[in-house]
Parts: C-alpha cells; sequence; structure tokens
C-alpha cells in the first residue's frame, strides 16, 4: 500500500462514514480497485475507524461529556434516592436513548458480522445494497414530520434506529443514512436526528477497533515502510471526517438527501453493470 492509496483510503472512510453512502462499500471497492488485500491491511483499517472517531468527539465532545456524567449520575441517583431515573434532563435521556440503540445494533452484529463479512469481497453485492442505500434516502425526504426533540423521543425510537444501524453491517449499506432515515421516519426533528445518529455512531465504531484490535494485531508485525502511508490515511480520515459531519448537520437540515441517494444509484447500478460483465 503506498501513501497516496493509504490517503484516498483515509478520505473515502472519513467521508463516507458520516456522508449516507456507505464507507464500508466504498473501502471495498477501492480495495478492490487498488490491488488491496484486506488481510494485510487489517491494522490500517482499525486506526481508520479510530480517525473518524476523533472526528466525532471534536465535533461533539461537549455532548460526550455530558452522556458520560450522566452515565454515572442515573447511578449516584439510584443509589441516593433508590430511584433509576433517566428523564431527570434532556442529557441524561439522550445517554439512554444511546444506549438502548446501542443493544439491537450489538446483537445484529454478533449475530450476522460473520455471514456479511463475506460480502466485502463480492462486489455484485456491494452494488446492490449501495442501490438499497439510495432507495432509503430517496424515501426518507417523504417520511416523518420533524415533530420528535430529545424530550419526545421514545424508547421504541431508538429501537428503530438500532436496528437499521444494525442493517449497515452489510458493506454498500450506510450506516449514518441508516440511522438518520431511522430518526425521521420516527418523527425526529432534523437538525435532532443527524446528531442523534452521529452520536450513536460511536458505541459501534468503538466497539469495532476494540474487537478488531486484537486480530489485527495478531496477524503480524506492521512493516515499517507503511508508518507513513497509516499515519497519513488516520490524519486524513480524522479531517474528512471532521468536514463530512459539518456538512452533513447543513445537507439534512436542507433536505438533500436526495442528492446522495442519486449517487449512490449511479455508483451502485455501475458497479452491478461491472461485476456482471467485466469481471
Amino acid at each position: 500500500m503506498t501513501t497516496f492509496q493509504a490517503i484516498i483510503l483515509g478520505l473515502i472512510q472519513g467521508l463516507a462514514e458520516f456522508l449516507p453512502i456507505s464507507s464500508s462499500g466504498h473501502l471495498a471497492l477501492a480495495q478492490h480497485f487498488f490491488g488491496i488485500n484486506s488481510d494485510s491491511v487489517l491494522i490500517f483499517a482499525v486506526l481508520l475507524h479510530v480517525g473518524t472517531l476523533i472526528s466525532v468527539f471534536i465535533v461533539y465532545w461537549k455532548d460526550i461529556l455530558g452522556l458520560i456524567y450522566e452515565f454515572f449520575g442515573t447511578f449516584a441517583d439510584l443509589v441516593k434516592t433508590k430511584r433509576f431515573d433517566v428523564n431527570k434532563n434532556a442529557t441524561r435521556r439522550m445517554c439512554w436513548l444511546i444506549i438502548t440503540a446501542t443493544v439491537p445494533t450489538a446483537v445484529i452484529g454478533f449475530l450476522f458480522d460473520e455471514k456479511f463479512e463475506k460480502l466485502y469481497s463480492n462486489v455484485l453485492a456491494i452494488g446492490i445494497c449501495l442501490v438499497i442505500t439510495g432507495c432509503i434516502l430517496f424515501a426518507a425526504e417523504k417520511w416523518g414530520k420533524n415533530l420528535h426533540g430529545i424530550k419526545n423521543t421514545k424508547f421504541k425510537h431508538a429501537i428503530t434506529v438500532g436496528i437499521l444501524q444494525g442493517c449497515a453491517i452489510a458493506p454498500g449499506i450506510s450506516r449514518s443514512g441508516s440511522t438518520i432515515v431511522g430518526g425521521l421516519a420516527c418523527g425526529l426533528k432534523r437538525e435532532w436526528a443527524v446528531r442523534f445518529a452521529f452520536l450513536v455512531s460511536i458505541p459501534p465504531i468503538l466497539g469495532s477497533v476494540i474487537l478488531e484490535l486484537p486480530d489485527a494485531l495478531a496477524a503480524g508485525t506492521v512493516d515499517s515502510s507503511l508508518t507513513v502511508p497509516i499515519l497519513a490515511g488516520v490524519i486524513v480520515s480524522a479531517v474528512s471526517g471532521l468536514i463530512a459531519i459539518k456538512g452533513m448537520i447543513r445537507l439534512v437540515s436542507g433536505k438533500k438527501l436526495t442528492y446522495f441517494s442519486y449517487y449512490t444509484w449511479i455508483l451502485g447500478i455501475s458497479v452491478i453493470v461491472y461485476s456482471l460483465v467485466i469481471l
């Protein structure tokens, strides 16, 4: 893997993780065309996720500190008052909404991760999933009445978002797209749907880093020649992720998700044709 390839992969990871176009699908396609064996760059793939986490932490660091404080505060209050109060304030409610959404995502991941992992080398499957992503993005602009803020978002809404996030285990299905669409379908206000989608992405991304890091390290010591490419890719991933988050907040608020549906349709159909005609 060259430094140029690492930068391109980092750019793809950062942008596609938060733009609703599927980072997993784009990375799999990029590695295919670059001729990179995914097993040979496992540690790089894990560190790219660290880069995108950094971008989320930069944008939402105040929210994250508040969520951590309220998580422990819930149990402190339980000891003091004998009441498990998840509705004490908006931040505490948001904390438990995120935890609730994470449960179905984790269950889906543990049950189906190995089955969907095989699709990462299946170009046709990735193309089909990209077309599906385009369809749900297009439909999202027709759904929802944008009624619910944090205080009146129900836990059943969080479960819906978590299930859809779990479906993004398939390469080509966008995680951010699925969670934002889920939020809009449940009637969440647009700004809150985006904020919730990005905050709820933290547990699965962090979880994937923790779970995949041992395998990546076990795959062998990183060649010293890859140090610069890996560092460049991670930095680009963090910077492009930051840009993507800022952009998505404006785009969703401006009801412009359909732009991404056109893009994923064109790319998905192109990939399908390529897989059937050329491969």
